[in-house]
This record gives structure tokens, sequence and C-alpha cells, in this order.
């Protein structure tokens, strides 16, 4: 069921339980996916709906779950008209919010948003913030681009301080892994803080379907080809592997014609792959057909999804320790952590990776820590927990 705030549409909501309300800023694609995967784990421990704005209209969430769309206005590129429609979706959201009989309200993503924060709370909802990553220092590096940075930085503390309100005013706050809560610094919040919400991969569709020890000595990118993916450094690190070694480039983007002519000879040569756009149901296999993922994440992520799927596939990742990576990229164990960035060290340390006598086992490592602790139902426990501890 969908309904539009903006159309005056009468909202229908659930009366039989006291359910979960979800609310999200402007959802771009992988905020998408991420909010997806949450509504998925919550609606099998109780009834949950979402609040959003700019749903994207292919979006699967709408015949699944109930929508509340407040606007289908994304922020928008133009920064006073982004703070307009921060504002105006904050109204919004209050109105909605006021509407609705779920006892909890969880803000996912939408961390900086005071206005509905404080409406829920005076409403008597319990209030839940659940970030995805960091937003702050994630605005700071794209105002950067436009402002001078003392600019950039100012208006990056702006919604820091927003940040640190809300989570004053929470009622709990729940995070994917504890690093990722450490990096956020929310440790002044302990007492209300639930750091093991994580993700899942669905362990069914994301399998061991090739052998390990069968694959080639093939690693590779998974991800959008461009800037803040790192894929710049990552064509320098191609460059440099050893001969036998072929380093493949899963994706699409704004550097993808950059990336085909940057490294021309070695795509020539065979010893680089361009794979382009893959629809998600050919992850698996592409994930199978590598024996390393490289990740070079930046702190802004929380913890992407690429990172599970890949070692439910047996695959071990290599990345950079920032946000909730060094939870589930355990060093030597599950993967291998990126200390240093320069292309030239990232390039011998996938080669020593690559001869390490144990990687059969660090891929047997992977696949059962999927298992075991980042499956649906192990999602669903967590959250059953979480929320029983919350509302009790």
């Amino acid at each position: 069921m969908v309904t539009s705030d903006t159309a005056g549409g009468d909202v229908d909501p659930h009366t039989d339980d006291a359910g979960v309300c979800v609310v999200t800023h402007p959802l771009a694609a992988a905020g998408e996916n991420a909010t997806r995967t949450l509504l998925e784990i919550i609606s099998a421990v109780t009834t949950v709906s979402l609040i959003t704005a700019d749903l994207p209209r292919d979006s699967a969430i709408r015949d699944r779950h109930e929508v509340v769309e407040i606007t289908r206005e994304g922020a928008g590129d133009n920064i006073a008209v982004a703070a307009v429609r921060f504002v105006l979706n904050q109204l919004r959201m209050c109105r909605a919010i006021a509407r609705r009989d779920e006892e909890v309200v969880l803000f996912f993503g939408a961390t900086s948003y005071v206005l509905p924060v404080v409406v829920a709370s005076l409403l008597g909802k319990t209030v839940v913030l659940e970030p995805r990553g960091d937003v702050p220092l994630t605005l700071r590096l794209n105002w950067e681009e436009r402002l001078p940075s003392p600019v950039a930085r100012a208006l990056a503390g702006v919604v820091w301080t927003l940040e640190r309100i809300n989570y004053h005013l929470a009622d709990a706050v729940i995070t994917y892994t504890p690093s990722m809560a450490a990096e956020l610094g929310l440790d002044d919040f302990r007492e209300k803080l639930h750091p093991n919400g994580a993700r899942y991969v669905d362990t069914d569709e994301f399998d061991v379907d090739v052998p390990y020890e069968t694959r080639d000595r093939t690693v590779g990118f998974l991800g959008r080809i461009d800037e803040e993916k790192g894929i710049r450094e990552l064509a320098a690190v191609a460059r440099r592997l050893p001969d036998d070694v072929t380093f493949r480039f899963i994706g699409d983007g704004d550097l993808s014609d950059w990336l085909e002519s940057e490294l021309a000879d070695e795509i020539a040569q065979g010893s680089v792959e361009l794979a382009g756009w893959v629809d998600h149901d050919e992850v698996p296999a592409e994930l199978n057909d590598l024996r390393l993922l490289v990740m070079p994440s930046q702190p802004t992520e929380g913890l992407p999804t690429t990172i599970l799927e890949s070692l439910a596939c047996g695959t071990p990742v290599y990345a950079t320790p920032v946000s909730g990576i060094p939870d589930v990229v355990r060093d030597g164990e599950t993967g291998f952590l990126m200390t240093e960035r320069d292309p030239e060290a990232i390039a011998d340390e996938i080669a020593r990776v690559l001869s390490e006598p144990d990687l059969v086992a660090v891929s047997g490592n992977c696949r059962a820590l999927t298992e075991e602790e980042y499956s649906f139902e192990a999602a669903v426990e967590r959250y059953a927990a979480i929320l029983d501890g919350i509302t009790r």
C-alpha cells in the first residue's frame, strides 16, 4: 500500500500491532537497498511502515510494505535549495508521524532531522536512531568540491550538531557493528546504544558455487566506478600487479570511460578486465570468480553490502579498516585490512595475500561467518531482541 502525504491521502495505519515506522531522508539507489533490507528484517518481527522521500519509481519496497511518500523531490544539488527542502521535509515528516499508530519511530539515516524527532518524542513514541554512515563527513567532502573548505566544514558542523541533539533525545541508538559506533563517536550514548544491528546477506543466493581452490588468480572491485570509490588509485594498482594476476572492475559509473582509456594497454594485454554493469542476480557469479575482493572504502560508509555478499561467496576481502568493516573483515581470518593507500603498497599486499598458503581456510571462514552472524535469520534474532529491549 502506498500513500502520498503531498497528495493529502489518508494513511491507513496498522492498529493490531505496536509496530515500527521507519523514517528516511530522500533515497538514492544505495540507500534504497539498505532501507529495503531493514524493512524485511523488521517485518519478520513486527508490522512496519516507511515514511520517505523521492523513493525510486521502480523500488520493490512499494510492493512489499506500506509507504508514505512525503515528496517526490530529491535533496537537490543547490545547497540553498537543499536546505529549504530539508526543513520542508521535516515538517512533512512531523505531519506523517502524527498520523501513525506505531509505537516505535526509527530514523534510518535521517539522523539530523530534529523536528520530527522532537514531535515523535512529544507524541510519546519510542524514538530510535540508526545511522547508515558518517553523514557530516559525507556532506563535507561533497561540499568541499563546490565551496571554500572553511564554509564546507562549518555547514557540516551544523549537521553534526543536529545529529548530537538527536542522539541525546533518542530513546535508543542502533549501529551495524561496534566499530561503526566507535568511529561515529557514540561512546557517550552507550547506555542506549545497541551496536550489533548489522545487515544481512541472502546466504542462499550468495553461496560458494565455485570451489575456492579452483579459482584463477583474479582479484577485483565491485561497485560504482566513480571518484569516491577510489577508482583512480585502483587503476594505478592494476598496473602494478604481477603478470599472472588479473584485475577485474565490475560496475559502471562516471569514471567508466576514463578507466577504459587509462588502462587501454592493460585491457588489450588481458591483465585488466572491465565487466561493466551487472544485474544483481549476476553478482554471486562475479564474486565466485574472484580470489580476492579489493574495497578501498571511505570512512563515510557504514558496512558495504558488497563485502557481506563477497564473504558469503567464500571470497576474502581486502578493505580499509573504516566504520563497521573491521568487525566483518577480520585480518587474517576472513580477509585483510588495507593499512596503506599508496597504489604500490596495495599492489604488493595483494600479491602477498594471493601467495598465502591458508587462503582456502580463510575462504571457509568467510562463509562460516556469514552463515552464523549475518544471515537473515541471525539479523531477525538481533532486531527482535533489540526491539524487545527498547519497548519493554
